[in-house]
């Protein structure tokens, strides 16, 4: 009797490297009224789950990554935005109230030193690969990692993974003990429940 092979696990390097490759690969195929549409679309998927929240934690996204923009746009009265601010590449960031209007040590914007620190109740947390238990990839630094944990050392807070569909893994990813799982998983065109 012949015994099956099995590959090893795809490692997370390897995983990363796919995730981006395909987040980029459709991003950058999208039409700038497409990629509108199908933000505007996960926008509609995810503020019916924002109605309680009082800071909503989000981020300024990276080239390829879907934008939060027009999920921001949608929040009621009275809800707060923070972002990620960085003092240095390699420090843990901290969430300022938003807008973010000067650069960060990696590029992207962030809100200035002098704004407001504040803790939020649900986090909308840019993803390279993701699958449907709650398990992330993003760029392998664990910012996110270590924020989130931070966050749920004093408080219940609710992660909201945001990717393009192609960035939905269907098979498992494997897990490092200081990984912080998603509560739930959006896309423009799904609402999954993680768990």
């Amino acid at each position: 009797m012949a015994v099956p092979s099995h590959s090893p696990p795809a490692s997370k390097e390897r995983l990363r490297a796919e995730g981006l490759r395909r987040r980029r690969d459709f991003a950058r195929s999208l039409t700038t009224k497409l990629r509108a549409q199908l933000e505007d679309e996960l926008a509609r998927l995810v503020l019916p789950h924002l109605a309680g929240a009082r800071i909503v934690g989000a981020y300024d996204p990276l080239k390829d990554e879907i934008d939060p923009a027009p999920i921001l746009a949608g929040l009621g009265g009275g809800q707060r935005v923070a972002l990620p601010w960085f003092a240095e590449r390699e420090s843990q960031f901290v969430w300022r109230e938003g807008p973010a209007t000067e650069p960060s040590p990696w590029g992207v914007l962030q809100p200035p030193a002098g704004a407001a620190t504040l803790a939020p109740d649900i986090v909308l947390v840019p993803v390279v690969l993701a699958d449907r238990r709650g398990t992330r990839i993003g760029h392998g630094k664990g910012h996110y990692d270590r924020a989130l944990a931070h966050l749920r050392e004093a408080n219940p807070v609710f992660a909201i993974g945001l990717a393009w569909e192609s960035q939905v893994s269907e098979e498992p990813i494997p897990a490092d003990a200081w990984d912080v799982k998603l509560d739930a998983l959006a896309t423009p065109k799904e609402w999954i429940l993680c768990g």
